[in-house]
């Protein structure tokens, strides 16, 4: 077997939303990242390889540096893609430490995210509806093989957190500091949009409204970009 024109298609097409969800795969990149794939619970579909050590496989595609340069969506593709299948969505459990996000647009900053939740324990990661795809590309890669760990879910977010028995929690620059703030093992931390914030919808939820206090003499840093902040609140409730 060998890179085909369908193959090509198939994996340019994947680029896009639409597509990832009409054939319910997504791209992977990178040797260490795939191999964390390959070691998870993830379906591989299809693996193209200049690398030998991956030919066990019998699912792989040999190919070229010029055929992977091809295919890839990196600046320096790094000997091996992966074509794995998007698992199908799984319930959310109602108990223990959420993160929640609003709107979040920046694929970097999800990538982020998700290793933050891999990094702290936070099992389940609730997303609204309009928050970027996690099987974007640029996502998958910021994850850094995160991904395998951590449940994502994406739902009406409003309905969710109007239904939950646990505390809701939102970020917001007018909140109450968090350094003095009973945190609970047990909660919901919502962050919001890059520009917007918490929408108003969820403001009305929220049962509590926390903020990371500047210490800075000036104080004219206008915000904290979200995944930073997102690392220190979690820190904070697992503190």
């Amino acid at each position: 077997m060998s890179l085909s024109k369908n193959h090509l298609k198939l994996i340019t097409s994947l680029r896009q939303k639409k597509y990832r969800q009409k054939h319910k795969m997504f791209v992977v990149e990178g040797v260490k990242v795939v191999r964390e794939f390959l070691q998870s619970s993830f379906e591989l579909h299809l693996l193209f390889s200049v690398d030998a050590d991956f030919e066990g496989f019998t699912n792989v595609v040999p190919i070229s540096d010029l055929e992977l340069k091809k295919i890839s969506q990196l600046t320096s593709p790094n000997k091996v893609l992966g074509v794995f299948k998007i698992p199908e969505p799984s319930e959310v459990e109602k108990s223990g430490l959420f993160l929640a996000l609003d709107a979040i647009n920046d694929p970097g900053n999800l990538g982020t995210i998700i290793r933050l939740c891999d990094w702290f324990g936070i099992e389940n990661l609730v997303c609204s509806k309009d928050t970027v795809d996690c099987y974007n590309s640029k996502v998958v890669q910021a994850s850094m093989g995160s991904l395998t760990r951590v449940s994502i879910h994406y739902v009406d977010l409003n309905a969710f957190l109007t239904e939950t028995k646990l505390p809701v929690f939102i970020a917001d620059m007018d909140g109450s500091n968090v350094y003095k703030t009973d945190l609970p093992q047990e909660a919901i931390l919502v962050m919001g949009n890059e520009a917007n914030g918490i929408s108003d919808a969820v403001q009305k939820i929220a049962d509590h409204t926390i903020s990371i206090p500047r210490f800075g003499k000036v104080q004219q840093t206008e915000s904290l970009n979200v995944a930073t902040a997102t690392a220190i609140l979690l820190s904070e409730f697992r503190r």
